[in-house]
């Protein structure tokens, strides 16, 4: 097998050359690229984690870096401290 695609008949020779308890393995590696094989087909179209939340942070502020405590101070209740619904901050 000389040439670097080679035919089905110069593979199926190869076979034919393969010691008997070669077999198993090479069974195995034939199941694998079949798996790899309809994986690559039903593999869904990729959604990348960061790209669907790339979004969440969006604001209309430029820059709230600078403002970042006074921001904080305005959601922590003093008394009860940060809470998540703004109903519980009474």
């Amino acid at each position: 097998m000389n040439s670097l695609t080679p035919t089905r008949q110069q593979i199926i020779e190869v076979i034919d050359n393969l010691p008997e308890d070669a077999f198993s393995e090479l069974v195995s590696f034939i199941g694998y690229l079949r798996y790899k094989a309809v994986e690559t087909k039903t593999a869904q179209p990729h959604n990348s984690f960061l790209l669907s939340i790339a979004g969440l942070g969006a604001s209309n502020e430029k820059d709230v870096s600078e403002r970042d405590e006074e921001i904080l101070a305005s959601e922590v209740n003093p008394i009860r401290g940060w809470s998540l619904h703004a109903d519980e901050q009474g």
